[in-house]
């Protein structure tokens, strides 16, 4: 469940801290205090769009941080997913540093994408906001609900039609950019056969360019390169007096002359002796690189007519030797292909065929799947209706067959509902007010919230549009659902108010430089107060908290029903 909220800098609210806690957490407060405010900041924490105007006056930077605990199953999966280790309590961190473009995203510590973060959010928190229920009037909703409902067969149903058509798709696509006419067959084979065997006749050999680069190199550079060697060879030879090795030769016979006088004397000798051996190698290395060194001009103007072809090669059909060979094979494929262009063709038709059946067979496999759980829907979203006040409401939710199979099956699904007898089931945007629609989402999210892992619901004003009695059967609804899942509702509503279980209050203050939005939880004093400004008292009269305690009451009967049951 959601343990806790951080905010620090963002719009009104300056640093606030909100403990939560299970069961039904209810915030109210005057209108402009801040309410859908400090929900919103969950949705930032969770990858929401951050706007500038959101930072608080003359702030650089805004934070929001998230603590969830209790936290096992898929969620501990999908964070080793993320490579990130869950700690040993179950307890995820989820924070968000906003700056002026710039986001920070982290999990326990570790910096994450807020695609990474928006995917841990839908296994951690279910929002509704105060227009979600505006979904229901497209259908494409419906047919997501309606999938959610069946669970993981329907999960692992729906991921069967969607590889299934990927693979129908790549097939039709390479059908449809196979064919040709026998023009352009003849065209495209003549032009093949000519690129394959220029390839071929090159006789191309991997790293040769690299060696005739290096051999061009030397041969272009060949009369520097030979005046540098031969005034190497005569600094270090002994064909002139000057040179290193006549000089070194000298200091032979005259360190000679003395060295059986002294041990030491004659292993210096040596050493002299070793440096003389060592300067001859090297001339004699020296004198066979400036032989092989020869300038040879029909064989610089080989290297360099090989270097060109092996260079326009490269330019035509590949940036490296590799990949001029493997356009080659590949044109030789293109060449055998053509050869027998009908069977190929034939070949591709079956394939597409064979993938056509199989995207078929998923969507029969899932559609039948959707009309069995559609069925099931029906019933209980109609009871949970029933329950929200919805005293003659008749729904249905109908599975029919579209004029094509796409990525989710060949299925139009829709909820049909009448909310007054003798009327005709009509699509539920024509037919629902604001209200109804708001009440028909709470049923929806009463019924998935019993099959799914996710703790925390979060509710942004479901209230819109009710009233009276209708309104309790909202406040009873939510406090079902409560009863399993942490739920965190805004309201507006006394009865809604009076089922808390927590009861904070969001208030706006001002000085005369300075707004700020903060949030306390109510004691239980406290919140008959809040729940008489909610009836429309202006001031704690012992009436109006009379009232309130009447609404208190009425609302903890129902909370011991529920025990009891």
């Amino acid at each position: 469940m959601l343990q806790s909220l951080h905010v620090k800098n963002l719009a009104l609210m300056e640093e606030t801290e909100v403990e939560f806690g299970r069961g039904l957490n209810i915030l109210t407060g005057e209108t402009g205090a801040g309410k859908s405010l400090l929900l919103g900041s969950v949705n930032l924490a969770l990858g929401g769009k951050f706007e500038k105007d959101m930072l608080r006056k003359g702030k650089e930077s805004a934070l929001v941080e998230l603590v969830f605990d209790g936290v096992e199953g898929r969620i501990r999966e999908k964070l080793l997913q993320l490579e990130i280790e869950p700690e040993e309590d179950g307890t995820v961190i989820v924070s968000r540093k906003m700056q002026v473009g710039k986001s920070v995203y982290r999990v326990n510590g570790e910096t994450v994408t807020a695609r990474q973060v928006k995917e841990l959010s839908e296994l951690l928190i279910d929002i509704h906001g105060q227009h979600e229920h505006q979904s229901l009037l497209n259908r494409k909703k419906h047919l997501e609900i309606l999938d959610a409902y069946g669970g993981e067969e329907a999960r692992a149903a729906a991921g069967a039609v969607e590889a299934a058509y990927q693979q129908f798709r790549e097939a039709r696509r390479l059908l449809e950019e196979e064919g040709m006419d026998e023009r352009n067959r003849e065209k495209e084979a003549s032009l093949a056969q000519f690129e394959a065997q220029e390839i071929e006749q090159a006789a191309l050999r991997t790293g040769e360019d690299q060696e005739l680069e290096q051999r061009y190199r030397l041969m272009v550079n060949g009369k520097r390169i030979m005046e540098s060697l031969s005034e190497s060879y005569q600094y270090t030879g002994n064909d002139f007096d000057s040179g290193a090795g006549s000089a070194l030769s000298r200091a032979l016979r005259a360190l000679g002359n003395v060295s059986a006088l002294d041990d030491r004397l004659s292993e210096l000798e040596d050493q002299l002796s070793e440096i003389d051996s060592l300067l001859a190698d090297y001339n004699r290395d020296l004198a066979e690189y400036m032989d092989q060194c020869e300038f040879d001009g029909e064989d610089f103007a080989a290297v360099e007519e090989r270097l060109n072809l092996l260079n326009r090669l490269k330019e035509k059909y590949g940036g490296t030797i590799e990949e001029v060979a493997a356009y080659g094979q590949g044109r030789r494929q293109l060449l055998e292909k053509l050869a027998d262009y009908d069977a190929y063709m034939e070949g591709l038709e079956k394939e597409c065929r064979q993938a056509e059946k199989k995207l078929m067979a998923a969507c029969e496999t899932l559609s039948a799947l959707r009309v069995k759980n559609a069925s099931a829907l029906t019933e209980v979203l109609k009871a949970a209706l029933v329950h929200l006040n919805f005293l003659t409401v008749e729904f249905q939710v109908e599975v029919r067959r579209a004029s094509q199979a796409t990525a989710k099956g060949f299925d139009d699904v829709e909820f049909l509902i009448s909310t007054n007898p003798g009327e005709s089931l009509r699509p539920l945007g024509q037919v629902a007010s604001g209200g109804e629609l708001s009440r028909v989402m709470l049923a929806i999210k009463t019924v998935m919230a019993g099959r799914d892992d996710i703790d925390t619901l979060i509710f942004d004003e479901i209230d819109t549009g009710i009233s009276g009695r209708t309104a309790w059967r909202v406040s009873e609804q939510l406090d079902s659902v409560a009863a399993a899942h942490q739920v965190i509702c805004i309201t507006h509503l006394p009865q809604i108010a009076a089922m808390a279980d927590r009861h904070f209050v969001i208030e706006k203050s001002s000085t005369q430089d300075n707004t700020i939005t903060d949030i306390r939880v109510l004691d239980s004093q406290e919140s008959l107060g809040e729940l008489a400004r909610l009836l429309g008292s202006d001031a704690l009269t012992e009436g109006a908290l009379s009232n309130a305690r009447e609404m208190r009451a009425q609302a903890m009967e129902h909370k011991g029903k529920n025990g009891e049951a």
